[in-house]
């Protein structure tokens, strides 16, 4: 019966385990956004409330005859074209809709037509069962004898009735990537864009937390999560007019500078567009965003990460087959698994010393390591570590034999000099050129194939498109769509032919942290700044939607090479300890009790490495609420095993007042043994290898000495790891 009227209404209910989103898709007519929420919401009481003549919201606003609908001057419409004979209006009705099953869910389709134009708009919505996530983009197809030109082309909107709503949104700038911003929605335009071109995540991110009940909270209150997925320029939209009732949220590809033409025949489509709801809070979209990241959007997503020591801060462009001998040596000894060399290995022509040449010239330094790379995975082998190298395969410089054989290779704006970048001689290959794609990936197979013990890739890339330009295309405003399209026509390539490669993104920093980039990437480098106290906070906001096997994490040299600050080598440790867990600095540098920490903190962390990389997360104590102190920590899937962490982050020698943290995300009917980590010289905690209750723990916590080892009180830490008995 309830079928029936949800056909009768012509409605169709896309449900995951426990949220629904029902479109209501008439034919002759639009597609409309019934209800998205919780699945608690019976399906009777949504048809029952539609039937009696509820008005749903528009499901993918255009711009045609009804703009005015939305309230004067409002921006809220996802496509606008320019029709062959000039004309901007679209008057679409649905032709047909249908749904199909895959693996994990169920995909809507929904096929509008154009009453007058030979235009096609097909919307779809792709629902994740087991993730409660749903993923929604569009198809816009030109069936005419003439070019059209799509000005505006969101990938999808979402309608948020008004209350009490406020956005969280994320961005920063080198250095101090991924903080956090929260506001309450009001009347007028609230935009997040971003136009760098290739590093979409330096200045900002392509995700919001919206909380539906006041001031957002970690683990109660309801929200949605929206991600766009996609690595270039984009738009994150909210609109807000006094007399009507819904805020719009609408994401997509940022339109400035970036109109597309489409063929006769041709069809676009957009990235899509990832959201999720929960009533248990931000942690609660989070937990599903990072479900459904790894199983289907991060590359090797259900494989352990290994635990590296990187070169550059240790020895930056300095390096010697001698030295990274020894690193390596060192970081075997001390129980490390993987040795990455970073800047500085390579160079022909021009040597690679200063950081303002060489870039496209990938042959080893022989000066530098006479036995090249092979002699270097080889010595890596006989200390049982795997052997990674970084490239920047997407960047020449002037300074380079390669740009000196290929000058048309680099993006540039016609008729004008180059952009450049990093150095002021670094530019950008222009992936739209197929010659360019071969290279890139010859790159990356010449390495292989030079050494196919070769196990790990850093990727990096510094530089900005900014106003550059292909002289390939035919028109400039389609530089964001095919070289996005030529970056994944080679990744694609090199995945193909190395399915097994661990490839990190770094970008600047935290440049790429994007799930437009990760399904070709195992994780990516959160920021250039590895300063343990900034890294609490970047960490805990990349965390939102991206999990900690994601996070490359690392512990580094004090003092903190860009702050200057002075932590305790056990703080530094147990903040690398919360995402994936590396090393940034020279080992010989450490004075045996240090070495002694690390050595004790790589044992444990291989420990608890799968409830870290593979565990639900549970946010308990943001250091943005007051700066004091910061809790999080990750449950296993069974809630047999938990790991807490807890980090002060004031100097206030006069505050020694800190509330017990309840915990979050265990089983309230199991006892948990409590175990302290990586604890040096410090005194065992008074719960140290005590049994408490799941409730006990959630519901009152566990009070933190906050005095570490060095008998100071700022910058102390604690990591516990809970099993059950």
């Amino acid at each position: 019966m309830l079928t029936s009227l949800f056909l009768l209404l012509g409605m169709f209910s896309l449900n995951t385990a426990r949220t629904t989103l029902v479109i209501e898709a008439e034919q002759g007519k639009e597609p409309l956004i019934v209800y998205y929420g919780s699945r608690e919401a019976a399906p009777a009481d949504i048809a029952t409330v539609r039937a009696s003549g509820a008005k749903p919201q528009r499901a993918y606003p255009v711009y045609d005859m009804r703009v005015g609908e939305l309230a004067i001057g409002n921006p809220a419409y996802a496509l606008a074209v320019t029709q062959s004979d000039g004309a901007f209006t679209l008057d679409l009705a649905i032709e047909n809709a249908s749904v199909r099953r895959w693996e994990n869910g169920e995909i809507l389709e929904v096929v509008s037509r154009d009453k007058y134009y030979p235009v096609t708009v097909k919307n779809c919505w792709k629902s994740y069962e087991k993730e409660d996530l749903f993923e929604t983009w569009v198809e816009i197809t030109n069936g005419g004898k003439k070019d059209i030109s799509l000005r505006r082309y969101y990938s999808g909107v979402l309608p948020i009735h008004k209350g009490n709503v406020h956005v969280s949104t994320f961005g920063g700038s080198w250095g101090d990537e991924a903080r956090m911003v929260t506001a309450p929605l009001d009347n007028g335009i609230r935009l997040v864009r971003n136009i760098d071109g290739i590093r979409n995540a330096q200045s900002s991110h392509s995700e919001a937390m919206i909380s539906l009940d006041g001031a957002p909270q970690e683990n109660s209150g309801r929200v949605i999560g929206a991600a766009l997925c996609w690595g270039g320029n984009y738009d994150l939209m909210f609109s807000t007019m006094a007399k009507h009732n819904y805020h719009w949220f609408l994401a997509g590809i940022c339109p400035d500078n970036a109109e597309y033409h489409l063929e006769p025949r041709g069809t676009f489509t957009t990235p899509a567009l990832a959201y999720s709801f929960s009533n248990e809070g931000l942690s609660g979209v989070s937990r599903n965003f990072h479900r459904w990241g790894r199983k289907y959007r991060l590359a090797h997503g259900d494989k352990e990460r290994k635990i590296l020591l990187n070169s550059w801060e240790g020895v930056y462009t300095r390096v010697s087959e001698p030295v990274l001998d020894k690193m390596m040596a060192d970081w075997s000894e001390l129980g490390g698994e993987l040795f990455v060399l970073d800047d500085g290995w390579f160079g022909g022509k021009y040597k690679r010393t200063p950081t303002d040449c060489a870039l496209g010239d990938w042959v080893v330094d022989k000066e530098k390591l006479p036995h090249g790379i092979p002699g270097l995975v080889q010595s890596a082998g006989r200390k049982g570590l795997k052997f990674g190298i970084w490239i920047e395969p997407e960047m020449t410089n002037t300074k380079s034999e390669l740009f000196e054989k290929h000058p048309d290779w680099v993006l540039r704006p016609l008729h004008h000099a180059p952009i450049y970048g990093r150095g002021g001689t670094q530019l950008i290959l222009d992936f739209t050129n197929p010659e360019v794609q071969d290279f890139i990936f010859g790159v990356v197979d010449g390495l292989m194939k030079q050494d196919p013990g070769l196990d790990y890739i850093k990727w990096d890339c510094n530089a900005s498109i900014g106003a550059a330009g292909s002289p390939r295309l035919k028109y400039q405003s389609h530089l964001q769509a095919e070289f996005w399209a030529g970056f994944k026509k080679t990744l694609d390539r090199i995945r193909a032919a190395y399915p097994d490669l661990t490839i990190q993104t770094c970008s600047s920093g935290g440049g790429r942290a994007s799930w437009g980039i990760l399904p070709w990437f195992d994780e990516f480098w959160v920021s250039d700044n590895s300063d343990a106290c900034q890294r609490v906070y970047m960490q805990w906001t990349a965390s939102y939607f991206y999990p900690a096997i994601t996070m490359a994490s690392h512990i580094s040299a004090v003092p903190n090479h860009q702050t200057g600050r002075v932590t305790s080598m056990k703080f530094r440790i147990h903040v690398a300890m919360s995402g994936r867990l590396g090393m940034e600095m020279q080992p010989k540098d450490m004075n045996p009790e240090e070495k002694e920490l690390v050595r004790e903190a790589l044992v444990q962390y291989k420990r608890i490495r799968p409830v870290v990389q593979f565990g639900d997360i549970y946010r308990l104590h943001s250091p943005y609420e007051d700066g004091k102190f910061s809790s999080l920590m990750y449950c296993s899937e069974q809630k047999d095993k938990a790991v807490f962490y807890w980090f002060r982050l004031d100097n206030d020698r006069t505050h020694h007042i800190f509330p017990a943290v309840p915990m979050a995300g265990l089983d309230p009917n199991r006892n948990y043994k409590v175990e302290e980590l990586v604890r040096g010289s410090s005194k065992p905690c008074a719960f140290e290898g005590k049994v408490f209750s799941g409730k006990f723990l959630m519901e009152h916590g566990l009070e933190m000495p906050y005095v570490h080892a060095e008998g100071k009180t700022e910058w102390s830490s604690h990591v516990l790891y809970l099993q059950a008995q």
